[in-house]
């Protein structure tokens, strides 16, 4: 368990979900959390990230770091994804157990597990079938640092755990046109297409795929009652079966709301919010994506956290943020 003082490293903390974390941290009295800029520390660098360790020696480690972004983004640079993914995890799980961290959380994404997996999705889902194209090498970086915890875990009996959130959002998402995922590209497009009154907005696909969506403030929570779980609980998490057992268990839990909903179902809430009274169309030679992505939340749900913010809520903090932020999202 972290104790109030407790060094706490969080990769990508000037993101969505390491700025969330940096809030919670805060409001729960933690004082040693530690942090740096890209500018300040390139986690691709693997020397740089291991001098890091060897100076700042953190007992806890959040790895929020990631190169991110929507179906866009992934389909035009599959390379620096796959890289750039591949490096950071690999550079932060290395030092970490170099140096001795007593825990370690990795963010996967519920892009990982196979298009088709039965719903809602169990963490045993994992690698049973083929993966969405349009986010694939994203994906197969994401598995590769779950399998890389899980493979320290086994040969070197570290304590490290990886985490399966629904698509988080919140204050500090991504607004950007060119990168972002759909909820803050579609408060973006629909707020602008208020603002000049736009008669339309075309949006990708059909808006029958289904998406579940959490807000980043209950998934830092989810994140910190993970790791405060006292060592048997949380050793439980961390992984059972070798390839000759039939048992597949690996060291990951999933972080959900419980409800998904349509796309075109997300867009008009948020054209409401926006004020937008036009037309919304769907451009449908665009992929959907995966049909639907619901994650099982029942092992988390047994330890005892469930979720504290609804969708509207959520939206309706999401938009005053984007709002209240100048210059946000319109780089």
């Amino acid at each position: 368990m972290m104790t109030p003082n407790a060094r706490i490293y969080i990769a990508g903390h000037s993101g969505l979900v390491g700025s969330a974390l940096c809030r919670a941290l805060a409001a729960a009295g933690y004082t040693d959390v530690i942090t740096r800029t890209h500018a300040e520390l390139d986690l691709t660098d693997a020397a740089a990230t291991e001098a890091f360790f060897a100076i700042e020696k953190p007992e806890y480690v959040f790895i929020a770091a990631a190169r991110v972004g929507g179906i866009l983004a992934n389909n035009e640079f599959p390379a620096d994804f796959i890289r750039d993914n591949l490096a950071i995890e690999t550079n932060l799980i290395t030092a970490a157990h170099r140096h001795g961290a007593a825990r370690l959380l990795f963010f996967g994404a519920s892009c990982i597990y196979p298009k088709f997996a039965e719903q809602p999705i169990r963490e045993d889902s994992l690698l049973t079938g083929p993966l969405e194209a349009t986010n694939r090498p994203y994906a197969l970086a994401k598995i590769a640092g779950i399998e890389m915890c899980w493979s320290y875990n086994r040969q070197h009996g570290t304590r490290f755990l990886s985490v399966m959130p629904a698509s988080a959002y919140g204050p500090n998402d991504n607004f950007s046109p060119e990168n972002s995922h759909v909820l803050p590209a579609l408060i973006r497009r629909f707020t602008e297409a208020a603002r000049n009154r736009a008669e339309s907005v075309t949006l990708w696909g059909t808006g029958t795929a289904l998406r579940e969506f959490l807000y980043s403030d209950d998934l830092a929570d989810a994140c910190l009652f993970l790791m405060n779980l006292d060592d048997a609980a949380f050793d439980d998490l961390l992984g059972k079966g070798i390839d000759h057992q039939k048992v597949f268990q690996p060291p990951l839990i999933n972080i959900g709301s419980g409800t998904d909903l349509p796309i075109s179902q997300l867009a008009a809430r948020i054209a409401q919010l926006a004020g937008f009274e036009g037309r919304i169309d769907y451009d449908t030679s665009k992929p959907d994506g995966t049909p639907r992505k619901l994650l099982d939340n029942a092992r988390i749900a047994a330890l005892g956290w469930q979720p504290k913010v609804d969708l509207d809520a959520g939206l309706r903090l999401t938009m005053d943020h984007y709002l209240a932020t100048p210059g946000e999202g319109r780089r």
